[in-house]
């Protein structure tokens, strides 16, 4: 919703000023700049960019317009799974959830959180971690760094869509250059032989082309790119939160503890408080 309305105010700011001072739409109106300019930009994006890149960046801009994956109450459920299974391992012994990861389809614990069971980004991440616990005799510090590499290759992953779109965000104002350059070409071309009033429209077809490069690239691209950007590190959180609440039980932590030390890592926004989240606690382990 938030990023229609923007993206309203952007157009309407612009061409409302512009109609303001006695502009007309219609002048604005240069299909072959258009050609040039979003032509050239898609060649570039698609010369430079990978396919699974290409994919992401698709996916994530259309998913800007539905709210993020994990509101509060997604990574309250996301806590409730984690503690869950660190109070089976400290009851029962760690090799207590080893069917549960192996099989977490099929697991009572992870068929109660389905949003979560429905994600395999995070699912994997968690039943790897809980791999590692069991059967890898890791000390805290080892579990710890390890987590760090992956955690820092899936950021980088998850941001590569959106540094694809900025490239293109800033290689926008150079392909209305480059239009309008062709169009000054033109325009010289004819220069004595036209009469001045064709000259001058052909000079503001030339001008436009520079205008929808500048335009396009910090009214509607780059914003879209730094959109996707915040997304992914919103998005990153669940898994920074499953990190530190396996890494603080490897330490020796009561599971609740653990939970908390987690918690901490929330954005205020979707951070459960300490009374809500124990209350949600207790009922799990009920």
């Amino acid at each position: 919703m938030y990023l229609i309305i923007g993206a309203l105010v952007v157009i309407a700011s612009v061409l409302g000023g512009f109609m303001m001072v006695g502009g007309k739409l219609l002048t604005l109106w240069h299909l072959n700049e258009i050609i040039v300019i979003c032509g050239a930009a898609l060649g570039a994006y698609v010369i430079a960019t990978p396919p699974k890149v290409m994919k992401a960046a698709l996916s994530g801009t259309l998913g800007l317009l539905k709210g993020p994956r994990y509101q509060r109450v997604d990574y309250v459920e996301l806590l409730k799974l984690i503690y869950e299974l660190l109070q089976k391992m400290r009851r029962d012994g760690m090799m207590a959830i080893e069917n549960h990861i192996e099989n977490p389809k099929d697991s009572a614990i992870f068929q109660k959180y389905p949003k979560i069971l429905a994600d395999h980004h995070i699912l994997d991440f968690i039943t790897d971690c809980l791999r590692l616990m069991v059967g890898g005799n890791m000390n805290p510090h080892e579990l710890e760094s390890l987590l760090e590499y992956e955690l820092e290759t899936h950021h980088h992953e998850a941001l590569e869509p959106a540094n694809s779109v900025q490239k293109v965000a800033d290689a926008l104002p150079g392909f209305g250059i480059v239009a309008a350059v062709l169009g000054i070409i033109n325009t010289m071309s004819i220069v004595g032989s036209a009469p001045p009033a064709e000259i001058g429209q052909k000079v503001a077809s030339a001008l436009v082309g520079t205008f929808l490069g500048i335009f396009l690239a910090y009214g509607y691209v780059g914003p879209v790119s730094s959109a996707m950007e915040k997304r992914a590190q919103e998005e990153g959180k669940a898994f920074e939160v499953v990190k530190m609440a396996l890494v603080a039980s490897l330490r020796g932590y009561a599971p609740a503890v653990a939970i908390e030390f987690a918690r901490k890592l929330l954005f205020s926004d979707v951070r459960p408080s300490f009374q809500d989240l124990e209350a949600d606690l207790k009922a799990a382990k009920g």
